[in-house]
């Protein structure tokens, strides 16, 4: 995971302080997904994880640094699922399989993890989470990108690296969409997307140059 400079105020070197970091980033999590980031306190994190109060400022200056550190951690997992899912693909019928295949499970992923819905949930307020997500996205295009392009004539190359970086950001604001309404008409959102994004991508893909 790169580290964007907006989360960790020091990232440990030893293997004592980076166990010590992980559970309080992994208690983080617990209590976010207990009962929502704003009602959550430094003080309870530092309780939970069973350490002092300053080691929790020691890694993080306040709470939003710890929500934008679990962000980078879930777009990191996230991207090697994409990465793995995406591997050893034969045709743009398996590509397109592949993808749609990938897109239910990141909305799985978001159904089963409620701190990652609120962390996404506050994007709209958090300025650097934005400019995360956006470059998130964009890798994500890219490993799209550089998976797929031998399915597309190189004249199409540049629009279709655009549509993925487009289609993978947007797939984000639709799985947010999904969760965010009856869980009925969530499905029904999710299989509309997901008809969408397998036209746009695959308009582009004719076989292996």
């Amino acid at each position: 995971m790169a580290d964007s400079g907006q989360g960790i105020r020091r990232r440990p070197q030893q293997a004592r302080a980076q166990a010590r970091m992980q559970r309080i980033l992994d208690e983080a999590a617990a209590l976010i997904a207990q009962k929502g980031s704003e009602q959550v306190k430094m003080s309870e994190i530092a309780e939970r994880a069973e350490v002092p109060i300053g080691s929790v400022y020691q890694f993080f200056p306040d709470k939003t640094a710890i929500i934008r550190t679990l962000a980078e951690v879930y777009m990191a997992r996230i991207r090697a699922g994409l990465v793995a899912g995406l591997a050893d693909i034969a045709s743009p019928a398996e590509a397109l399989e592949r993808i749609g295949s990938l897109f239910d499970d990141y909305y799985a992923l978001f159904l089963s993890e409620p701190v990652l819905r609120d962390i996404w949930g506050g994007t709209q307020g958090d300025k650097l989470i934005q400019d995360l997500d956006i470059a998130d996205s964009r890798e994500n295009g890219q490993a799209v990108f550089d998976t797929l392009k031998r399915f597309v004539g190189v004249p199409d190359r540049p629009r279709f690296k655009t549509a993925c970086f487009l289609v993978l950001h947007l797939t984000g604001a639709a799985v947010r969409m999904a969760i965010a309404v009856e869980r009925k008409e969530g499905k029904r959102l999710v299989e509309e997307y997901k008809a969408l994004m397998v036209r746009e991508l695959g308009a582009f893909l004719k076989g292996p140059a």
